[in-house]
């Protein structure tokens, strides 16, 4: 830990150090402010941490799709680029093959961003649990202690807000070592081919399957034992981009087949002239290659079940797994009631919120805000103004969604606010779409469709070249 000389009302306080509070604590610090990052573990842990590393992944190792041109997640990863974002210089650092997303070895990752934190001299970090509201000689604090926040503190934000925390449920899905997988059934090959970044076109480990063994294996995953919900978690919604698979399967027996098991955009090498009815994939989660998880199969069925079940795949008959799925519950705030448009809780704005507790969804969008709540709180402690980012921007629209106005009265009395992944659906539409090809002949069906993201990627990285410029001032010390 490195010391610095400072009282604890003259630096920022975060509380929290996944990957929103440690992207907050690194942006603060670099504009010349002092901060103090508080992390519980590992004197108290969770139900889905296992080390006391910073910004630890307790999900997918993957952060999606990198292309900045033509998906909305990918053009965060530029945005946040552009801003000197920790997570992405860490994920960037740390890469491993992928298709076109961008996936990293976990603990490479974990341990770049806390090698980072540790060494900055305007960063201390104390290993201790805020277990209530913060000190009121606290002026400036960002809480960013995600989804798994502690009770005490739960508790206290809940009574402070005079408003209940909404909930749903977060699911892991289960890694296998790569040398228990058969490759006499398996093989590799990305969807469609696709090169990503630091891959060639064959990252995902493949497992076919007949419709009778699709069937056996949907029959399997309803039946499977469970584990028991908690009596307060039995009323709490899933998210629906990160359901477990056997909710899936309860939804419809070709369910899966549209999801996570879709076989379109991959041939058996084994078998090429027959179409499989169904594929599992395998996306590699470790920079040595070593482990594989398998996408999209978080659930909640128990350890002895999961073996049992997801070794009926080809493939994986012999699979030995390095981490079995699990299910967590996750708690966020009703941010457009409760946020101000710089993430201030409305009801005492000395405390800022960032990261999952927010409403975004997804590890990007976590550091994105996190990065913003920085922002703010040291142009805060600086006396100095800083504007939002443009809602054109991808960091724009997702701080709109968290905090501006999702709250609608409809029929059924005001829309509840839903968690939400970073989506072209957020932005402002475009004045003038698209309607033609650079040759001047007419984009038609699904050319309209691309050409509609890619102009609204355009617009969004000139405006935050924009402003980006325009916060300049923030840069220097004070």
């Amino acid at each position: 830990m490195t010391s610095i000389s400072t009282t604890r009302q003259d630096a920022i306080h975060v509380i929290g150090a996944g990957l929103a509070g440690s992207e907050a604590a690194w942006q603060i610090a670099n504009r010349g402010v002092r901060a103090i990052l508080h992390e519980m573990r590992p004197h108290r842990m969770t139900e889905a941490h296992r080390t006391d590393g910073l910004a630890e992944l307790v999900c997918s190792n993957s952060f999606r799709s990198d292309d900045a041109a033509n998906n909305a997640v990918g053009l965060l990863h530029a945005e946040l680029r552009k801003l000197n974002s920790l997570v992405m210089c860490a994920a960037d650092a740390n890469q491993v093959p992928a298709g076109g997303a961008l996936a990293v070895d976990r603990d490479g990752f974990s341990g770049a961003v806390s090698a980072a934190l540790t060494s900055h001299p305007l960063i201390e970090i104390q290993r201790e649990e805020i277990d209530g509201l913060p000190p009121t000689d606290w002026q400036n604090v960002i809480i960013a202690t995600g989804p798994l926040t502690s009770p005490p503190l739960a508790d206290a934000i809940r009574a402070l807000s005079g408003e209940d925390a909404l909930a749903f449920f977060d699911a892991i899905a289960p890694i296998v070592h790569r040398d228990s997988i058969d490759m006499t059934m398996a093989w590799f090959q990305s969807r469609y081919d696709k090169v990503g970044p630091g891959g060639n076109g064959a990252d995902y480990i493949n497992c076919p399957m007949t419709r009778e063994q699709y069937d056996a294996f949907v029959d399997a995953l309803i039946a499977g034992d469970k584990t028991d919900f908690k009596d307060w978690e039995t009323s709490t919604p899933y998210f629906d981009g990160c359901l477990p698979i056997e909710v899936m399967a309860e939804r419809g027996r070709e369910t899966l087949r549209h999801g996570p098991m879709k076989p379109v955009g991959l041939t058996d090498a084994h078998n090429p002239t027959v179409k499989p009815y169904a594929i599992v994939q395998l996306r590699q989660d470790n920079k040595l290659g070593t482990l594989y998880n398998i996408v999209g199969f978080q659930t909640k069925l128990k350890h002895g079940a999961q073996t049992q079940i997801f070794r009926t795949i080809p493939g994986l008959q012999n699979a030995e797994f390095a981490r079995l799925g699990g299910l967590h519950r996750n708690t966020f705030l009703n941010s457009p009631k409760l946020l101000d448009p710089q993430l201030r809780l409305r009801a005492q704005t000395r405390l800022r919120f960032a990261g999952q507790m927010t409403g975004c969804e997804g590890y990007v969008e976590s550091a994105a805000i996190g990065l913003l709540a920085g922002l703010f709180a040291a142009a805060d402690i600086r006396s100095q103004a800083m504007t939002a980012p443009p809602p054109t921007t991808a960091l724009g629209s997702l701080l709109g969604h968290i905090t501006g106005g999702h709250i609608e009265t409809v029929d059924a009395g005001p829309r509840s606010f839903q968690p939400m992944n970073i989506n072209f659906g957020l932005f402002p539409p475009l004045a003038s779409p698209p309607t033609k090809k650079p040759d001047g002949s007419r984009l038609r069906g699904n050319e309209k469709t691309i050409a509609k993201k890619q102009a609204m990627s355009a617009r969004a990285l000139t405006d935050l070249d924009r402003w980006i410029a325009d916060i300049s001032h923030l840069s220097a010390a004070a």
